[in-house]
């Protein structure tokens, strides 16, 4: 017998296809890190995914079960439909919807292993309890996620009085009653099984309600790396090594995104998770920039504040364009007109680049994906620290229907959500000129001075119009 035959026998076939379908997941994932290859990427992982399934019922002996065939094939033939139904705008909240489902799976499995026939060991009943309190609170957080991403629950922070001795009410009673569930024997884990179960819902509900919109991506991808620690530890729990590799590859992809929308929001997730970036709405007036700096007004004199036939002439004469995408231009769905907006230019001359703030959608990578569906050259996408220091210099700064990420109240009002959140230095820009729909404060409810700043020309109204009506006058 020879080394691989060693192995082969030693691990299985099962282990050995399960092995190769973690790695396809891995590659999958890797290739979606870029545009040119992400539809590539994307096909690996479903079919590496359709295999570990194939995989599992095989090697656990269920292939003849029908309702589990009858289960996939609804689950599959809804899941097609959503997605083919789902517009990029509501994949945010799709996104959320599915971390959600799969954290309530990782519950269902964990809770039927504690209650099923036989007797299973300690560390069997810690994992599975463990699965049980990750999953639930994966499931009631990104289903009040998805509700706020879809305008369906209140998208601004939910605070009442004593929240947070609620919060830590629901902590001790779930941990209590999971440590229950663990030391008795037998039929004894179902009532603290329960409790568990509900105290990790009613948790996972209060810690997301008091997230307000500005901390939503964080949420989001913690909420995704949540769903994969869940699918891990239930893994665990059942002994499929499968599952415990798929879970630890998505828990530990969401832990990375989640510090980095940390990082770029200057937030600490303890900070995100406790509602303490939650404060009250300032007016616009309490934080006026100037182009010098956003907190101390430049002795230079105010210039005349242009008009949009100045900004029409300076977007002419301009060589150096900066666009700025927010959330407004995806619910204008105006990717389009953005993109015809930057052909234009460059067809008179002008260097343009797109600045892409790491919270700019719901999401992140949500502003990414939308500008790829009407494509926008992925080398023309430059992240927040690629491209602040050049503003100064940029002869134009568009803005489309972007607010909080551009608001200067991040670097003067303190106390407010956003203070601290490091921003895009449009105001820093020679001239800018912002498409929005109204002047009301953004997802983080905080006014934005750039507004009346002197250097900036505000266009009201739909993007999808505004953007083509600038066009028309530009001519070129």
């Amino acid at each position: 017998m020879d080394w691989n035959e060693a192995i082969f026998l030693g691990l299985g076939l099962a282990d050995l296809l399960g092995l190769a379908f973690v790695v396809g997941t891995v590659w999958g994932i890797r290739l979606m890190s870029s545009p040119t290859t992400a539809v590539r990427g994307n096909l690996i992982g479903a079919v590496s995914m359709a295999g570990a399934i194939i995989v599992t019922l095989v090697a656990e002996n269920i292939v003849s079960v029908q309702v589990l065939w009858i289960g996939m094939a609804v689950g599959g033939a809804l899941g097609y439909v959503f997605a083919v139904r789902v517009a990029m705008i509501e994949m945010p909240q799709m996104v959320a919807l599915l971390n959600g489902l799969g954290g309530g799976s990782s519950a269902i499995v964990s809770l039927l292993t504690l209650l099923g026939p036989g007797a299973i060991g300690p560390f069997d009943k810690a994992t599975a309890v463990l699965g049980l309190i990750i999953g639930a609170i994966t499931l009631s957080g990104s289903l009040i996620a998805t509700g706020k991403l879809a305008g369906k629950i209140n998208q601004r922070p939910v605070v009442f009085g004593s929240q947070t001795s609620v919060n830590a009410v629901a902590i001790i009673i779930l941990a209590a009653a999971g440590a229950r569930a663990i030391l008795v024997p037998g039929d004894g884990a179902l009532w603290p099984s329960v409790i568990a179960l509900g105290a990790s819902l009613a948790y996972g509900a209060l810690f997301t309600i008091r997230v307000g919109g500005a901390d939503m991506p964080i949420t989001v991808s913690l909420l995704n790396s949540l769903s994969g620690v869940a699918a891990s530890v239930s893994g665990l729990a059942i002994r499929n090594p499968l599952l415990v590799a798929i879970g630890a590859v998505v828990g530990a992809s969401g832990l990375i995104l989640t510090q980095i929308m940390c990082r770029a929001m200057n937030r600490s997730l303890g900070q995100v998770l406790t509602g303490k970036t939650t404060v009250a709405h300032i007016k616009a007036g309490d934080a006026r920039p100037t182009r010098e700096t956003p907190a101390q007004a430049g002795p230079a004199p105010k210039p005349e504040k242009p008009q949009r036939a100045d900004c029409v002439a300076i977007a002419k004469a301009a060589k150096k364009v900066i666009v700025v995408p927010g959330y407004g231009m995806a619910l204008a769905q105006a990717q389009a007109d953005v993109k015809a907006l930057m052909d234009r230019l460059e067809a008179g001359g002008a260097d343009v680049r797109v600045a892409i703030h790491p919270v700019a959608g719901r999401m992140p990578g949500h502003m990414n994906v939308l500008l790829a569906e009407v494509d926008v050259p992925y080398d023309k996408l430059y992240e927040m620290d690629q491209v602040n220091e050049e503003f100064a210099d940029t002869d134009i700064a568009i803005v489309v229907g972007a607010n909080d990420v551009i608001n200067p109240a991040a670097n003067t009002a303190e106390g407010t959500p956003i203070y601290g959140m490091p921003i895009l230095n449009v105001y820093q820009a020679k001239h800018a000129v912002i498409f929005n729909y109204d002047t009301k404060p953004g997802y983080a409810g905080v006014d934005n001075p750039l507004y009346k700043a002197d250097n900036v020309t505000l266009i009201l109204g739909d993007a999808a119009s505004t953007v083509r009506e600038f066009m028309t006058k530009l001519g070129l």
